[in-house]
């Protein structure tokens, strides 16, 4: 299988079957063995149906049992994807069919991932400013340098994908992942279509939601190999500043015989030592974990070996 191409779908009856058609006029045209694989997000209308009446050898379909999100979606996809090209993108028109045979194309310069710009976006000017404020905490936390993480038109190598794992809203951070891991990508711009049928299933939650996987994947990124590094950096600190203020308190009730039992910042000396300690167990214990996550999964990305 050359080429695979995965669609979630969420309550996109009306779109369905004019993407399919786009879809496979630009697909045959390639000359390509491809497979459309369409994920079926727990639609409640007629979406399921229209899916499995499409005749076509060359289409997959998995139906979810219920609405687990877009990441769910596109994991399953990646995961059960064979060809060697994987493209995404979404089920609601916005993204034009035929911007997939340049994306292939910078493939085949030697490129791992290349992402879509969508350099004239047709959203509404709410979710436009919503989607710049997330580009502007990308780039401060994990030193993101697409200008449009949020596009979902993409083209990977089938190795980028291998052992990939998403959860939560983690497929807008696809990239971060495969970028820490060495893979090289770049981003070429593609057109974008203004909604013509169905409804956005962009929200407020789910800016909230994607900025706490945020923090979590520059965690992870930064310290998922040795964890000790900053909750032990943290309890170090704390533990210090605790420290010192004991010291500071021991001094003036031996040498000035003041009184430090009514004193509240006895309290905070104590409550500094027993958080740096805390700090310290926590990342002893969360470096235990990662050598046993770790077992049996490399923390490195090998590329070739000759």
């Amino acid at each position: 299988m050359e080429l695979s191409i995965i669609i979630p779908i969420y309550n996109e009856e009306r779109n369905i079957s004019i993407l399919y058609r786009e879809l496979k006029k630009v697909l045959e045209n390639l000359n390509k063995k491809y497979e459309i694989i369409f994920i079926n997000d727990g639609s409640t209308d007629k979406s399921e149906k229209i899916l499995n009446n499409l005749n076509d050898e060359n289409i997959r379909t998995i139906h979810f049992r219920k609405n687990f999100g877009q990441t769910a979606a596109l994991d399953a996809g990646l995961k059960n994807s064979k060809g060697n090209i994987i493209i995404t993108m979404d089920g609601d028109l916005q993204n034009d069919p035929k911007d997939i045979p340049r994306l292939i194309k910078k493939i085949e310069e030697g490129y791992d991932i290349v992402a879509g710009w969508r350099i004239n976006r047709k959203d509404s000017l709410s979710k436009r400013f919503i989607s710049g404020g997330a580009k502007i905490l990308r780039k401060i936390i994990l030193n993101d340098k697409l200008h449009d993480s949020g596009c979902t038109l993409r083209a990977y190598k089938k190795e980028c994908i291998e052992n990939l794992n998403l959860y939560g809203e983690m497929h807008r951070f696809i990239h971060v992942i495969l970028k820490s891991k060495g893979f090289k990508i770049t981003e070429i711009k593609v057109r974008h279509r203004k909604r013509a049928y169905g409804k956005t299933k962009y929200n407020f939650s789910r800016t909230l939601k994607s900025l706490l996987d945020m923090l979590l994947l520059k965690f992870w990124m930064s310290y998922s190999s040795r964890p000790i590094h900053i909750f032990g950096s943290l309890g170090l600190l704390t533990g210090f500043l605790g420290f010192i203020i004991a010291a500071y308190l021991t001094y003036i009730r031996i040498f000035n015989n003041q009184s430090i039992g009514d004193r509240p910042i006895l309290l905070l000396a104590v409550l500094l030592i027993v958080i740096g300690t805390l700090f310290f167990m926590f990342g002893l214990l969360a470096d235990i974990l990662v050598k046993v996550y770790y077992k049996n999964e490399e923390s490195y990305s090998i590329k070739s070996i000759s």
